[in-house]
């Protein structure tokens, strides 16, 4: 938690955070915690907590692409394929 809160001294919780990476919302408002989440969480812990919090996969999947767009190159959880995070094959 301290990665995404720290930096930029918000405080956020890990229900708060899990809300907010999958909202598109999110990326519509450049959200601090949720851009560092996406790109400085290791993607194995990305997998972890979005499992561990029960957070839609495919929602987190679209908020992580639309947030590789508009930073200019490709998040963690946007670069692998959609079937990969979903767990579908």
């Amino acid at each position: 938690m301290s990665t995404v809160s720290a930096p930029y001294g918000v405080l956020v919780t890990a229900a708060q955070l899990a809300e907010k990476i999958a909202d598109i919302k999110s990326a519509d408002s450049y959200d601090c915690s949720v851009f560092a989440f996406l790109s400085e969480v290791s993607p194995v812990l990305q997998q972890s907590f979005i499992d561990e919090m029960g957070v839609s996969k495919d929602a987190v999947a679209e908020v992580a692409r639309k947030f590789s767009d508009l930073a200019g190159y490709k998040l963690s959880v946007g670069q692998r394929p959609l079937q990969s995070i979903s767990g579908r094959r």
